[in-house]
């Protein structure tokens, strides 16, 4: 037997023994920035977690706003801006200071806060004075999330509320491949749980983790319901509780369409496909760890708690098409090579290009004469093209977008592919992928041809006309 099983029984058997010492059953409930980015829906958040006495993890992200200004102030930082960059400190420094007012009202507490306050910004004032290094952007992006549990944390105190804050540095880890360590995972959290049999609440934070060097580390934007789906999958929790401004999944693009219907139930793989291909109230990445460990996800409304939302499970609840997604900044590769194409290997030396820029391939199609495939990164695109010219004439189309139309047994649904062409009849198509999956056809056009699409489907696949 392999070295990395016996670590894996061994990680196992100390979890399993940590589990059955605490023998209590924990859902976790994951808010946004939006949801907690006022005092007032703070408030609502904690009303939220406390309505039942059911045991849970509550992860928080960043108060809405406060990453993107964490980012310019790293930004501003690495080309040596520090006059701007302490505008930026002060101007967000300033935001806390009023949100605090609002937020509590004993003064011992807000004196707490302003404690708390005047370290994190105390140390955003020391880094003017240090030298840039990646190590420090990843600490400067931490301090948004590090602030949110901590205030929500003193106000639960305030409105006296048993609860617990959990640092995510303690126990969320990642490998030497930045993946997260779901075994380390479970035993630092079990280890951490043990430690406080009586409490019912926990506060910990999202998307902030330590990397294999145990230095602070992320895991990159809407990571927050991946630290959700991961810590769901280490507690072996009920429910993974995904709250949010909308109310569940979305037929549609809300924001592009004006008559959508929210979906009530889909499956782990219909999710996964929505979240990859565009749907923005997901994080791509959430989805395995709930599926894998079996987790029911809800998709939940901060701002409406009684919507149903939508649940995702093993099951997919209907078949048929459920929504459309799009995904944008999109890259089209063509390469054409007559010569080569049908040569044994060549698809292989094709893939071995993106493989050595780290570039996901999203889309593919061959004919005889070519070679089409998309990325969604054009970062390493110039070193891409040069060796690719190696096989043959290089095309490449920018400002692309992916729809995906995607449901439970698409490829199976009597008429579905009909309708779905019928209804883009009038759109110039410049991919389609169909077969790959059993849940998705997509299709690549130019980007400008996106919102006329979306709501051609919504009138031939779902019946929402907008006329």
């Amino acid at each position: 037997m392999g070295s990395f099983w016996i670590a894996q029984i061994l990680v196992g058997s100390v979890y399993l023994r940590l589990r059955k010492n605490r023998c209590k059953i924990m859902k976790v409930m994951k808010f946004g920035g939006t949801s907690v980015g006022k005092p007032q829906r703070m408030k609502e958040v904690a009303a939220l977690i406390t309505a039942d006495n059911e045991s849970k993890i509550v992860v928080l992200s960043a108060l809405s706003g406060t990453t993107n200004t964490l980012v310019e102030i790293s930004n501003l930082l690495a080309v040596n801006d520090r006059q701007n960059a302490r505008q930026c400190i002060d101007s967000l420094e300033q935001h806390y200071n009023h949100f605090v007012g609002e937020l509590l009202t004993d003064i011992n507490i807000v004196q707490k806060a302003q404690r708390v306050l005047a370290e994190h910004f105390e140390f955003l004032s020391i880094i003017l004075k240090i030298s840039f290094s990646e190590a420090l952007n990843k600490d400067i992006l931490a301090q948004g999330e590090l602030l949110s549990t901590k205030l929500f944390s003193l106000y639960l105190e305030e409105i006296k509320v048993p609860h617990k804050l959990l640092p995510a540095l303690d126990f969320m880890t990642l490998d030497t491949h930045d993946e997260p360590q779901v075994g380390t995972i479970k035993v630092k959290l079990a280890q951490q749980l043990q430690r406080n049999p009586d409490i019912k609440i926990f506060i910990t934070q999202g998307f902030i983790t330590r990397n294999a060097k145990g230095e602070v580390d992320n895991l990159k934007r809407g990571g927050s319901d991946y630290t959700a789906s991961l810590i769901a999958a280490a507690i072996n929790a009920s429910v993974c509780e995904i709250w949010t401004d909308i109310d569940g999944m979305h037929n549609n693009d809300p924001r592009i369409v004006s008559i959508t219907r929210p979906i009530e139930q889909m499956s782990f793989e219909e999710a996964a496909e929505l979240a990859y291909f565009g749907a923005k109230i997901l994080h791509p990445a959430s989805i395995w760890p709930a599926q894998f460990y079996n987790v029911p996800v809800r998709l939940l409304n901060t701002m409406d708690a009684s919507a149903k939302g939508t649940l995702i499970t093993e099951q997919a609840g209907s078949t048929g098409v459920k929504a459309v997604a799009a995904k944008d900044y999109i890259t089209a590769i063509r390469i054409k090579s007559s010569r080569m194409l049908l040569a044994y290997g060549f698809l292989r030396k094709v893939f071995e290009v993106f493989e050595k820029y780290k570039t996901s391939i999203d889309m593919i199609t061959t004919s005889e004469v070519g070679v089409s495939v998309t990325i969604d990164s054009d970062i390493f695109l110039p070193e891409i093209r040069k060796e690719l010219e190696a096989f043959g004439t290089v095309e490449i189309d920018t400002n692309q977008s992916i729809v995906s139309i995607v449901g439970n047994e698409i490829n199976d649904t009597p008429d579905m592919m009909r309708r779905l062409f019928d209804a883009v009849s009038g759109i110039p198509v410049r991919m389609v992928s169909y077969g790959g999956s059993r849940h998705n056809v997509s299709l690549l056009i130019a980007r400008a041809y996106k919102e006329q699409m979306l709501q051609a489907l919504n009138a031939g696949l779902f019946g929402l006309d907008e006329s």
